[in-house]
């Protein structure tokens, strides 16, 4: 096991230190690293197994220092009252914002947020630079919802800032700011009615064959080890992640939400299919989710888990 850091002060030394860390926000854990130090940028792709093409969403104590590293016109001020929240906002890039170019894929744009977490908020201020944090796990299987999670995940072999479970349980949603349209490029923790009830705006959906231009767009991602069927009844042999009120069934079950509770299902999504997992389960058949609300979300990362995968 290595090195455990015991508070935001202990992380906070092992980031500037150009180390990698684990952390709780309210969404998921994410495996942090100064986004100004290319190297430690490096570390994340290296340890995660990460496609390099595939960029970073970058986390930011307050507004101040992410208007150091992107451009907000009046609209995107107005956007950003979202935050601090499960938002991410994609907005072009400030010219010498120094932040790694890794960190971006090359890209003009930079995904960001502030973070609704009081111990993400803390340790972003700590070590006083932008984080670079995509979800803590091995790319393309589950998001970590626990600070166990993340050691399983990459067997005790990265530092992570215990936090408690996150409460919302799905990454951020993502919204690209165009002028004064508003894109969601992934379904999230916010749902776009939501955001659309908040600001007043309509907040159009990215084309699905779209070109990666933030995190969480690649076809097959968030999988765990076991095949999945969706919209389906389970059979003999299979695991069932079942939702609302269903049919007693024999094999390992977990419920997203005995009572149809969107939000509740969300927060269990991540953790019930590792525990799906960790039972041993070779496929997970999953009863059908509706579609709004947080069930956008909740069916985006199921269609990516059930993916062929390359």
């Amino acid at each position: 096991m290595t090195y455990e850091p015991k508070s935001v002060e202990d992380a906070a030394a092992l980031l500037r230190a150009g180390k990698l860390c684990a952390f709780p926000t309210e969404t998921v854990y994410g495996l942090g690293a100064d986004a100004t130090d290319a190297d430690a940028v490096l570390s994340i792709y290296e340890t995660k197994g990460r496609p390099r093409f595939n960029p970073l969403i970058i986390h930011c104590a307050d507004l101040a220092m992410a208007e150091t590293i992107a451009e907000f016109s009046p609209f995107a001020r107005r956007v950003a009252a979202l935050w601090p929240g499960s938002v991410t906002l994609v907005l072009p890039a400030k010219a010498g914002n120094g932040l790694a170019d890794v960190a971006t894929a090359g890209l003009d744009t930079v995904a960001i947020r502030i973070p609704d977490h009081p111990i993400a908020l803390a340790l972003i201020a700590a070590v006083g630079r932008p984080l670079a944090a995509p979800s803590a796990n091995p790319s393309g299987r589950l998001s970590p919802t626990t600070a166990y999670q993340v050691r399983l995940g990459f067997a005790g072999k990265v530092p992570v800032l215990d936090g408690g479970p996150c409460q919302a349980g799905v990454e951020s949603t993502i919204i690209r700011v165009e002028g004064e349209r508003l894109v969601q490029l992934r379904a999230g923790a916010v749902a776009r009615k939501e955001i659309e009830r908040l600001l007043g705006v309509p907040v159009e959906v990215a084309e699905k064959d779209a070109a990666i231009a933030a995190p969480g767009m690649l076809a097959s991602h968030y999988a765990p080890n076991a095949l999945m069927r969706l919209d389906a009844e389970p059979v003999a042999g299979e695991a069932y992640l079942a939702f609302g009120r269903v049919q007693e069934f024999a094999g390992v079950t977990r419920n997203l939400s005995p009572g149809g509770d969107l939000h509740e299902a969300a927060r269990n999504l991540f953790s019930m299919l590792h525990e799906l997992d960790a039972a041993g389960a070779r496929v997970i058949a999953v009863a059908p989710i509706p579609e709004w609300g947080l069930g956008e979300a909740i069916n985006d990362r199921l269609a990516r888990a059930a993916a062929p995968r390359g």
